[in-house]
C-alpha cells in the first residue's frame, strides 16, 4: 500500500516480502553504528523485525517507519517515518538508506514528506528527532527540514548521548495516498 509519493519517491508500508532489503539496512555498518546492532542476522529476524516494529506500530499508531522506493525501478533504497516512543514527549522522524542511495536527495524527500504528512494529517504540532551526537550528517539534514537542536539527552543513566531536535508545523510537499 503506497502511503505517500514525491517527485522521485513512494513511500509504502513494509510487508514481510522486504525482509531481504532490511536484513541488508539493518546490518549495514552506518546502521550499526549511528542507530545500533539490532541482532538481526537472518531472514527470519528480518521478518520478525518488520513484525515487531513497523508492522505493530501502523496496527497501533496508524502510522510508523516505511520503505522508500525509488518510482522509476520500484527499488527499496531506504525508511522513513515516524516512531513513538516512551522515552520522548512526541513522536520522531527516523530514516536510514542504504549507502549507496546516500547523498542524492533521498533522505530530505522523504523526509520532508514524513513531517507535512504529520502536520496535516495526523495533526502533529510538534515532531522529534534524535541522533547519536556524533552524526553531524543527520543532523545537518534535520536542521535543512527545519528542525532546531534542543538539547542533549540520555534515555537511561549510563546510556549513549544523543541529540534531540524538534521540527514545529511548516507547510506541504506531498501528494498522500489514500
Amino acid at each position: 500500500m503506497h502511503v505517500l509519493e514525491t517527485k522521485r519517491l513512494i513511500l509504502s508500508r513494509f510487508t514481510l516480502k522486504d525482509a531481504p532489503f532490511i536484513l541488508e539496512l539493518l546490518n549495514d555498518p552506518g546502521w550499526i553504528r549511528f542507530i545500533g546492532d539490532k541482532k538481526v542476522r537472518t531472514l527470519k529476524a528480518a521478518k520478525e523485525y518488520i513484525r515487531n516494529g513497523p508492522q505493530k506500530s501502523y496496527a497501533q499508531l496508524g502510522f510508523g517507519l516505511y520503505a522508500v522506493k525509488l518510482k522509476r525501478s520500484g527499488r527499496t533504497i531506504g525508511m522513513c517515518g515516524l516512531l513513538r516512543r516512551d522515552t520522548l514527549d512526541d513522536a520522531d522522524i527516523g530514516f536510514a538508506f542504504l549507502p549507496r542511495y546516500t547523498g542524492k536527495g533521498y533522505a530530505f524527500e522523504s523526509s520532508a514528506a514524513i513531517l507535512d504528512d504529520a502536520h496535516e494529517s495526523w495533526g502533529m504540532k510538534r515532531i522529534l528527532a534524535i541522533t547519536s551526537a556524533d552524526n553531524e550528517r543527520s543532523g545537518r539534514l534535520l536542521e535543512r527540514l527545519g528542525s532546531r537542536y534542543l538539547k542533549r539527552i540520555c534515555f537511561t543513566p549510563g546510556a549513549e548521548e544523543l541529540k534531540l531536535f524538534e521540527k514545529k508545523k511548516a507547510g506541504s510537499s506531498h501528494t498522500r495516498k489514500k
